[in-house]
Parts: structure tokens; sequence; C-alpha cells
């Protein structure tokens, strides 16, 4: 984590999250860290579809016909956030961190990840196998800082 805020710091770059089945997670993550404040802009959760539709200029449209957790949902958030934050990394997520709520198309443990770099989007599907809420919430965020992490060198 310390080694992600040096790089992004020596690399004068800035991130932004939003995040949905996470609750702020993430952001809490990343400011716990001393430092933080050079590198992370802002952090938004949208956790209901009327403030992915009205914060994050989500298309109702896509909410509708391909759900909140969805390859589109995560790719409209990440796009829409990088027009809010100015920075250059954005972050999106959006999944099902359960134990309800899941489905036989999406089960629990679905999230998707969306990193967004300069014009390119990159949208990560995973299933985490864990069944416990705080489980899938936690491995979601290692995975989203792995992506940065990359996404940064």
């Amino acid at each position: 984590m310390r080694s992600l805020i040096k790089i992004l710091t020596k690399k004068k770059l800035k991130i932004s999250f939003v995040e949905s089945c996470t609750g702020g997670l993430l952001a809490s993550t990343i400011t716990s860290i001393s430092g933080a404040s050079k590198v992370f802009n802002l952090g938004l959760v949208t956790y209901s579809n009327q403030a992915k539709i009205k914060i994050l200029k989500v298309n109702n449209n896509i909410i509708r016909k391909y759900g909140a957790v969805s390859h589109e949902c995560c790719y409209a958030m990440v796009k829409n956030l990088s027009k809010i934050s100015k920075a250059n990394i954005n972050v999106s997520i959006t999944g099902i961190a359960g134990p309800k709520g899941g489905t036989k198309q999406k089960p629990v443990g679905l999230v998707y990840i969306g990193i967004k770099r300069g014009n390119k989007i990159q949208i990560n599907k995973h299933l985490f196998k864990s069944k416990k809420r705080s489980s899938i919430q936690k491995a979601t965020v290692k995975k989203a800082l792995d992506l940065i992490l990359r996404a940064a060198k």
C-alpha cells in the first residue's frame, strides 16, 4: 500500500474512486496511509441506482437493460467519474457483496472493477468465492489496489 502511494507520488498521479458494493472501503484503505493526500483526489459511494444516475450521470437505460452490476454500468461509472474528478487514474467498483441479492446469472461475489488511465478503460470481472460480505469487500479492495498498481506503472 505504501509502495502504491510512493509510486503515485513520484509520478505525480492523482487517483479517484467511485464505489458501490465496497461502500467506501477502498477510499478508507488509501486514506489510512500517511501521504495519501498527495495522490487521493475524490471518493464517491454511489450505492443506489438513483445515485449512479443522478451523481455519476449513468444512463438509466444502462441500468434498466444490463443492471447496476454489469460491465456496461461499471464502464459508464468510471468514464463519468473521470469527467468529474480530472484524476489521472479513476476506479469504479460495482458488485454483489451478499450474503443476499445474488441470482443464478449474477451470483453473490460477482464484482466489476473499472480502471481508467488516460484514454484507456479496462473493466475486470471477478467472481469471489466467499459468501461472507466483508470477505468479498476486502478481496475486491485488494484486487482494485493490484489493478491500480499495474495501471500506475
